[in-house]
């Protein structure tokens, strides 16, 4: 009994180096070419998004005085300089909607997104004269797409000129008069979208931000302010960030979701393997002594090989199709492995009902937990209570000792 314990020792100290090993290949494979994937996902399809407000200027030309001395003479020198003033924003609304359409690459998913925007901002003209004003609207990423780019001044189009950081359109403001600038696009981005209200501390009156989104699972990047109002609405959210007075360093932002990761969760399932063997192995030969099969430890080995094929399986399957998917099939064979194999060695009522159903809940469920975040850790500990409830309660009236003397005694018995 002592050499059968320690032998199904050595089988899982050997099967856990080997999760070991591929759990660590397949995280150098995940994140090995993570900064390659990444950038080739960003190069056709774009990068994070910081929308900042649009700026209205004119220039005015002033007159510059510098005095130079000259063989003892002091000589006035004159030169016109320009400078830019801005226009204050009286009043802004925006609306953004946020479709998130990730991308897989290799084995990971990246959150690429799609963004609607569109502004509608009001500037005033405090001067007595009639101005020229430049509006500008920065791009939000120069390594992006703008579609349907348009720019509006009092509802007029305006012609524009487009440079790398942004593009400018022109027109003229009669004194004491407000320009209702209309701005809108769609572009597309990678992982979170920003509104900075301006540099540094910011003061934005009479501001609305709609964001409309189509995923649920919201998160709000750091350094930002949550929304004043929420609302579910099919598919998603509608935020609303309202104030008349606003006073703050901080910006809008929306980090996308991220969904499930094939690579990552192969990973910590491979290193996670173990204590699922454990759990097979001691309820197999709980069974077993209790049932007096006798189970060599080569087949503890056989059954050992095929714990770790679900999980080689499963690492190189989700390379091409859905985790579920690789799931699925990767639980089929190797469940198909155990109670074929068990069949020929005890019988097919043992191997499908006690090591099928133990295979189920100790490989197949015990996996899934790692789907469930936030609970993986307490599904895993409510199974290892519920299986020391269950042993107990099967075991506490037998008398091992008793029991090992009489399994002892069988080879005993077998070479006489």
């Amino acid at each position: 009994m002592l050499r059968q314990i320690l032998a199904l020792a050595f089988i899982f100290v050997c099967t856990s180096i080997a999760w070991v090993i591929l759990g660590t290949t397949i995280f150098s494979r995940t994140y090995g070419s993570n900064e390659q994937l990444r950038g080739r996902v960003a190069s056709t399809w774009g990068t994070a998004q910081q929308q900042s407000p649009p700026s209205a200027t004119y220039t005015v030309t002033e007159v510059v005085s510098s005095t130079t001395v000259e063989d003892g003479k002091a000589i006035v020198h004159s030169k016109n300089k320009e400078r830019q003033v801005p226009l204050p924003v009286e009043a802004s609304r925006i609306h953004v909607n946020l479709h998130l359409t990730p991308r897989q690459k290799g084995l990971l998913w990246y959150s690429t997104y799609a963004v609607e925007f569109a502004g509608d901002y009001t500037f005033r003209n405090n001067t007595a004269q009639a101005q020229t004003v430049d509006f500008r609207l920065k791009f939000p990423a120069q390594k992006a797409i703008y579609d349907e780019l348009q720019m509006k001044v009092n509802q007029r189009p305006v012609a524009l000129a487009t440079d790398e950081q942004g593009t400018v359109g022109q027109a003229t403001v009669d004194p004491g008069e407000t320009a209702s600038l209309h701005v809108a696009y769609r572009s597309q981005g990678l992982d979170c979208w920003r509104y900075q209200l301006g540099d540094g501390i910011a003061q934005a009156g009479d501001f609305m931000l709609t964001m409309r989104t189509n995923f649920r699972d919201i998160d709000f990047a750091d350094d930002t302010l949550s929304p004043t109002s929420k609302e579910l609405v099919p598919g998603g959210w509608e935020l609303t960030w309202q104030y008349s007075n606003l006073v703050s360093g901080f910006q809008i932002g929306m980090t996308m979701p991220q969904k499930l990761q094939p690579g990552p969760l192969a990973g910590e399932i491979s290193y996670a393997a173990p204590v699922s063997l454990f759990f097979f192995f001691f309820l197999m030969f709980i069974i077993t002594t209790m049932r007096n099969i006798d189970l060599h430890p080569m087949n503890y080995f056989f059954l050992a090989t095929a714990f770790f094929a679900f999980h080689l399986l499963l690492a190189y399957l989700v390379d091409h199709i859905s985790i579920h998917a690789a799931m699925i099939l990767s639980s089929v064979v190797s469940v198909a492995l155990v109670v074929s194999y068990l069949r020929l060695v005890v019988g097919l009522r043992f191997a499908a009902l006690e090591a099928g159903t133990a295979q189920l809940i100790y490989l197949v469920l015990f996996s899934y937990a790692f789907f469930w975040k936030g609970f993986t850790g307490l599904a895993i500990t409510v199974i290892a209570i519920i299986t020391l409830f269950v042993v107990m309660q099967a075991t506490g009236r037998i008398r091992w000792s008793e029991r090992f003397a009489a399994r002892a005694r069988v080879p005993l018995a077998s070479a006489g």
